[in-house]
């Protein structure tokens, strides 16, 4: 069995698609993955579908062992790399595809600055799909590999047996982090809080608190008062939908929540900004600005057509990943090469 063999599974690493679609009416969650920008350009890469299975790795990265003739894959993470520990040492740097070979193992260096990275790998995972996805559920021990987060020695069989002769691909302008506040569409429940809260939400600072994980973002900030309890009828939840509870602090709900809720919502965050809500670690701080319906539909267009002219401007990689270690171990500023010295820079380069 062609696979990709688990040597070190990080801190917490899944199977993620686009999302388990069409069963919340069952009390399934949608789950999929926390960054889906992210998940999508990995996946052009590797000239996957949009919303293919790839690994989600948040935090800290897995060590991997190819145990296929070869495997082409892409790692989607600011400011990440993969590091090719053996046989042949070296540093492929995220947005860019690149083939291994049997028995290479790559160690998986994950984004600092945000929680979650993507490695697709070409053809995708030979996994079941539960309710059409391979998406994987924790709480409910379902999709994925086992329903469960990844461990040593855990086999992932792979849907091709080796890589397609094509080039690679990288992008050269990779997406930005993205900064300033989350846009916020009110509602449905504003009506339920104070004035003076709504404008304490947009007015002050949050921060992610220690309780978070796939399902929700518990904020530490000003606490949100509330006209005539916090106890609603259950209705149904959004991905982004800020949630308020009976103490008062907001819960920012994400890829695994819950399908209902009975606490009052005071707004979502615009479709646009999702991702940008899935990369908070404990301890990011965060801002909330108001916008409309109409505004969040441009936003959502203007985001996917950026996203459109990222995957088209994808090119050619070159024969050779960049030694990162190599690089940064020259002298590049020493105010003279001779010309047979370029042509090596330029190697190095490519």
């Amino acid at each position: 069995m062609t696979a990709l063999v688990l040597v070190q599974p990080g801190l917490h690493t899944t199977v993620q698609d686009a999302g388990r679609f069409g069963a919340q009416a069952f009390g399934v969650p949608v789950s999929g993955a926390l960054d889906p920008d992210q998940l999508r350009l990995a996946n052009a890469l590797v000239g996957n579908g949009a919303g293919e299975a790839a690994l989600e790795i948040l935090h800290v990265g897995p060590v991997l062992e190819v145990a296929a003739p070869s495997v082409r894959v892409a790692l989607a993470a600011f400011d990440g790399a993969l590091v090719l520990e053996a046989p042949e040492p070296r540093t492929v740097p995220a947005w860019r595809s690149v083939v291994l070979r049997q028995g290479e193992r790559v160690r998986v260096v994950a984004s600092r600055h945000c929680a979650c990275s993507y490695l697709a790998v070409e053809g995708g995972f030979d996994l079941a799909p539960v309710l059409g996805s391979r998406s994987t559920y924790t709480r409910g021990r379902f999709g994925g590999h086992q329903g469960r987060a990844l461990v040593a020695g855990d086999r992932l069989p792979l849907r091709r047996e080796r890589a397609s002769e094509r080039g690679d691909l990288r992008l050269p302008d990779p997406p930005a982090l993205g900064t300033g506040p989350l846009r916020v569409v009110l509602g449905p429940q504003d009506d339920r809080f104070e004035p003076d809260s709504i404008a304490a939400f947009f007015g002050a600072d949050y921060a992610v608190g220690a309780a978070a994980d796939r399902m929700g973002l518990r904020l530490d900030g000003p606490a949100l008062a509330l006209r005539g309890g916090h106890d609603i009828v259950s209705d149904g939840i959004a991905w982004g939908a800020i949630q308020v509870p009976g103490d008062g602090r907001p819960v920012l709900l994400l890829a695994d929540r819950q399908t209902t809720g009975g606490y009052p919502k005071i707004g979502a965050v615009c479709t646009a900004d999702l991702p940008r809500a899935g990369r908070l670690r404990p301890g990011d701080r965060i801002r909330f600005t108001a916008v409309s319906v109409e505004e969040a539909q441009a936003l959502r267009r203007a985001h996917e057509a950026g996203l459109r002219r990222l995957i088209a401007g994808a090119m050619p990689a070159g024969d050779r990943a960049i030694d990162l270690e190599a690089l940064y171990s020259s002298n590049l500023v020493s105010g003279a090469v001779s010309g047979f010295e370029w042509d090596d820079a330029v190697a190095v380069l490519e």
